[in-house]
């Protein structure tokens, strides 16, 4: 039977807790139980494959899938969701998705419509008396990644995913509840994620504007009162600088700990140029003060697959020691405001020059000098070039202020969203408690 639509998701609340049936190990209820099912029978731990079938996808040649939609194509799934857009679809509908291959696997997408699943995703189609939203969040909640076995190249089969142990509520109605608590969650999730996305797109196009174009001396969008200003000029970054580029230091990191340096290494710097606290490290070296990173040095990757990647150093983040495949550039304040430099790092003037000038026979790189030669385009120098510098700073600032409030508030909301699923999901280990 299929239960009703329920629309408001409000009646859950800290006091329905339920009590686990005594007499039967293999019930168990969760921590936090909408008021409807706080005196019903427990959930029962049972196999994921008495929830789901589940079955890899078809593969498909790398050649035949496209970037662009268009032309009436397929979206197409591999194992860490979407890789592109196919001629044939695959399955038609609405399905979880399982990721079975690489570092990522385990993790869960939702697909709907007509999509081509490729060899590298599960596809789970929810059992009779399951609801299949409610199949999605109880994947998303199992951490399957866990069980994947390999070191090089980590993988799931079918066959172990099929012994994951999942708690499965005693009613179709009850999950159904669940699903759309949580949907109501990601929903809002989803419109705070498209806000953070214009407001990142916003700034791209404003920077776009205030830096001329390459080969251009002038900016598309001037402050009023630098609009009969000289034309810019472009200078080789290391004129900017106060010394010359430096390498960081190498060294194995360790376990965060208070007692020794944070590692900034390339991987705790996100595609928007933030520090990641939140997996940092430490390293156990003597550490001297020139070490340290300090307000305002900009330290930018050099070699591998982030290579161009750029960090301006605040405060706030803590003390931080860089690592060796990092390098230092400290601007002369004199000369260039540490803001409108590292803002310039981030346009695609600067990323079409990393494309061209990092090409190695191997793996992509730039060292100290190339850093130094890249030319920067910037008002002509003397205070009144450096304060329409730190005009078009202080502009950027504050989108910048606007994009790590929304971050932050994103952020919460998961958080919230994760707490949340662990008290509607009882974890199977407690059946053997």
């Amino acid at each position: 039977m299929k239960p009703a639509a329920v629309k408001k998701v409000a009646g859950a609340s800290s006091s329905c807790s339920g009590k686990r049936e005594q007499d039967d190990p293999a019930t168990l209820t969760p921590k936090l139980r909408f008021p409807k099912f706080r005196d019903g029978p427990g959930w029962e731990a049972i196999p994921l494959k008495s929830a789901c079938q589940m079955q890899a996808g078809k593969f498909v040649q790398a050649s035949d899938i496209f970037e662009s939609s268009k032309g009436g194509l397929f979206p197409c799934y591999g194992g860490n969701g979407l890789r592109g857009y196919t001629k044939t679809f695959t399955h038609s509908g609405k399905y979880p998705l399982i990721g079975r291959q690489g570092a990522l696997c385990g993790n869960v997408k939702l697909a709907m419509g007509d999509f081509h699943a490729t060899e590298h995703a599960v596809v789970a189609t929810a059992q009779s008396g399951v609801d299949l939203d409610w199949l999605f969040y109880t994947l998303e909640r199992s951490n399957l990644n866990q069980y994947a076995t390999g070191q090089a190249q980590p993988g799931l089969s079918v066959e172990v995913l099929d012994k994951v142990s999942v708690a499965l509520p005693p009613t179709e109605n009850e999950q159904q509840k669940i699903a759309e608590c949580l949907s109501s969650l990601d929903e809002l999730i989803g419109a705070e994620s498209q806000k953070l996305d214009a407001l990142k797109a916003h700034k791209n196009g404003l920077m776009q504007q205030l830096f001329p174009s390459e080969g251009e001396t002038l900016p598309r969008l001037r402050f009023p009162e630098f609009q009969n200003a000289p034309e810019w000029v472009a200078v080789p970054m290391g004129d900017l600088l106060s010394r010359k580029p430096e390498y960081g230091v190498n060294a194995p990191g360790s376990p965060y700990s208070e007692n020794l340096p944070t590692y900034l290494r390339i991987t705790d710097i996100d595609d928007d140029g933030r520090f990641l606290s939140e997996s940092k490290v430490s390293v156990d070296i003597v550490a001297t003060e020139e070490n340290h990173l300090s307000e305002g040095d900009i330290v930018l990757a050099r070699t591998g697959a982030s290579v161009g990647k750029s960090y301006r150093y605040r405060k706030s983040d803590g003390r931080l020691v860089f690592a060796g495949f990092l390098i230092r550039i400290r601007p002369n304040h004199g000369k260039a405001d540490p803001i409108f430099l590292s803002n310039f790092l981030t346009t695609n003037q600067y990323w079409d020059w990393v494309r061209i000038t990092s090409t190695r026979s191997g793996q992509p790189g730039l060292n100290g000098s190339e850093y130094s030669s890249l030319q920067v385009p910037i008002p002509p120098s003397g205070k009144e070039g450096l304060a329409e510098q730190q005009r078009i700073a202080k502009c950027l600032s504050s989108l910048d202020d606007l994009i790590a409030a929304q971050i932050a508030k994103l952020a919460a909301l998961q958080t919230h969203k994760q707490g949340l699923m662990q008290q509607l999901f009882p974890s199977p280990s407690e059946a053997d408690a």
